[in-house]
């Protein structure tokens, strides 16, 4: 079928011709990451010098129709339907039937001068299999995913807006532009705008030279595809267009094959067939930000699992794939073989893979045993776990019965019957930490280390310490840190005597117990980092870093060391408790 090239034939040239307006009158390209508008209600500056208004529908026009077509009558109203049936006879509006003068659309649009509506058509999210999610509050936006792959955001828009006098908000629908062909290519049709465009112009030599001297035009092509009129307006040239443009093909995007690509340390192209024959097993390393797509979406299973003395990170998605055997080594590597990444999954998720994939020569300035931010949320879990134990059996001395899952939240059974399945704070705490971690992903991952020890009830503690003799009314001033602090202290005391717990109850007030302990300062640097994340007062907690012996200098390169230093040191400071606790414990 014939096209024209629309905006090449438009009398509107060069200057004289708006962007919006030329964005309108060009064609789509075939880039599948492009979002493509495919129905707009905007108004910029209402009553101002510069005033600019759209109003644009995407009608599915069959292939064989031929080009160009003719101004639809829907154009003017920017809507697909304009207000509602009359209520007449019963079954007066049997034949009722939606569409741009006969053609169907790619978003149901409705109004009636006061409200507005917007959706996906039906027949567009039911051909493509695309699931909605709504976005509320003053957003009030839909989204539609296809859940089958998974991709996100194929159709996205705003769902209303109301008129009184001025428009409450721009209203845009935009939709991937692979996913747009692929509908249009199983319609046999392509996509046209129709749309109504006016804009407040200054006074130009490109339109005064299309007015001829008039101070009023109005130009239509036959066939009439647009119609121009231009006029004098307070000064300056009111333009208003009324058209209808062939915008996008029916023709696929290209599509994305993780066949003949190159991978870092194997010769030759790759593709499905060669990679599932690789019986010598190439291996791949991978930057571990690989899995950021992954951790940042509660679409996918993410959950670090200890297998055969190794890390596994293989991310999956609702039982339909799955990375099989990705294992952690070093602290930001990840290391898979080249046939498991091709195992059955969507292209594009080996092509995510690959974009991450190391050269050889890159992987070996990596130091493979260094530690990584799992292994690292592992030794702190096991530190709470044993404080749990620990708090525990001394409750028991005291006469506060107190499991260990009571006092810091995490049961040691089902850890070890179910990993980390049912703790998904452990998982967001061990989120890949790049070394170019910025100030506030940092300040926020303080913030959720601090939040996971912090379930130790004081109440507990303060029963404790007042069995060991503190001061009732002085202990109950004190929050968790202090408290722990105060019990370390007491610990400390008892083991260097050698005692036992027993010695815990005593009706005499302990030495030293209200001291500060410099094993515990990594627990009170983390709270201030994470009040710093609350109260925008990071600047304060610096110097609380340099006073542990970090090298804040560091820092022009990324956050990624600075938060190893501040989750050592509290897992250092929970090691400095269990150590003279697990030692009384034990006697």
């Amino acid at each position: 079928m014939p096209t024209i090239d629309h905006l090449a034939t438009f009398p509107i040239q060069g200057a004289g011709l708006p962007p919006r307006l030329r964005a309108l009158l060009s064609p789509i390209g075939l880039d599948p990451s492009e979002r493509v508008e495919v129905t707009s209600d905007l108004e910029f500056d209402h009553h101002g010098p510069n005033a600019e208004f759209v109003h644009m529908l995407l009608a599915v026009v069959p292939e064989s129709v031929d080009s160009p077509l003719p101004i639809f009558d829907e154009a003017g109203d920017g809507v697909v339907s304009y207000s509602v049936p009359v209520l007449g006879d019963k079954g007066s509006s049997q034949d009722f039937s939606l569409s741009i003068s006969g053609y169907d659309y790619i978003v149901a649009s409705w109004g009636d001068n006061s409200y507005y509506t917007y959706n996906l058509a039906e027949k567009v999210w039911m051909a493509l299999g695309l699931t909605p999610r709504c976005l509320g509050n003053e957003q009030q936006r839909l989204v539609y995913d296809d859940l089958g792959v998974p991709e996100f955001a194929i159709a996205e828009g705003e769902v209303s807006r109301e008129y009184f006098f001025n428009s409450s908000r721009n209203v845009t629908w935009r939709m991937s532009n692979a996913y747009l062909r692929k509908y249009l290519w199983m319609r046999g049709a392509r996509g046209v705008r129709t749309f109504f465009y006016q804009a407040q112009l200054p006074n130009g030599p490109e339109l005064r030279q299309l007015m001829n001297g008039n101070k009023h035009i109005d130009i239509k092509p036959d066939p009439a595809w647009y119609e121009i009129d231009i006029r004098e307006n307070d000064g300056g040239l009111l333009l208003q267009v009324w058209a209808s443009v062939d915008a996008v093909s029916c023709e696929l995007c290209p599509e994305q094959s993780a066949n003949n690509i190159a991978w870092p340390g194997v010769q030759g192209l790759v593709t499905h067939a060669s990679a599932d024959a690789d019986i010598a097993g190439h291996i791949i390393h991978l930057d571990d930000q690989f899995l950021e797509r992954y951790e940042k979406s509660g679409f996918y299973d993410t959950i670090p699992a200890f297998i055969y003395g190794q890390w596994s990170c293989s991310p999956s998605y609702r039982g339909q794939w799955s990375f099989t055997d990705c294992r952690r080594v070093g602290r930001n590597l990840i290391r898979a073989s080249l046939r498991e990444l091709y195992k059955p999954k969507p292209d594009q998720e080996i092509l995510h893979a690959h974009s991450f994939a190391l050269d050889p020569a890159v992987v070996a300035q990596f130091d493979p045993n260094e530690e990584h931010i799992v292994a690292k949320t592992q030794r702190l879990l096991a530190e709470l776990l044993m404080l749990g134990d620990n708090l525990s059996q001394l409750g028991v001395v005291v006469g506060q019965n107190k499991s260990a899952e009571d006092l810091v939240g995490f049961s040691a059974g089902d850890i070890q019957a179910n990993g980390w399945l049912h703790y998904p704070q452990l998982s967001r705490l061990a989120q890949v930490v790049p070394l170019t971690m910025s100030e506030q992903d940092f300040l926020a991952r303080c913030k959720s280390l601090h939040e996971i020890w912090q379930k130790v009830p004081n109440g507990f503690l303060k029963r404790i310490l007042e069995a060991a003799g503190c001061p009732k009314k002085e202990v109950g001033d004190r929050g968790t840190m202090k408290l722990l602090e105060a019990l370390l202290n007491i610990a400390e005391r008892l083991d260097i005597h050698d005692e036992d717990m027993h010695a815990f109850i005593n009706t005499d007030e302990p030495e030293n117990w209200k001291e500060r302990n410099d094993k515990m300062a990594a627990l009170f640097v983390a709270n201030d980092l994470r009040i710093a994340d609350a109260h925008d007062a990071f600047a304060n907690a610096l110097p609380r870093l340099q006073d542990l012996g970090f090298d804040t200098a560091s820092l022009g390169q990324g956050y990624g060391r600075a938060f190893d230093f501040v989750m050592d040191g509290v897992i250092r400071a929970f090691a400095n408790i269990n150590g003279p606790l697990s030692r009384i414990l034990a006697r």
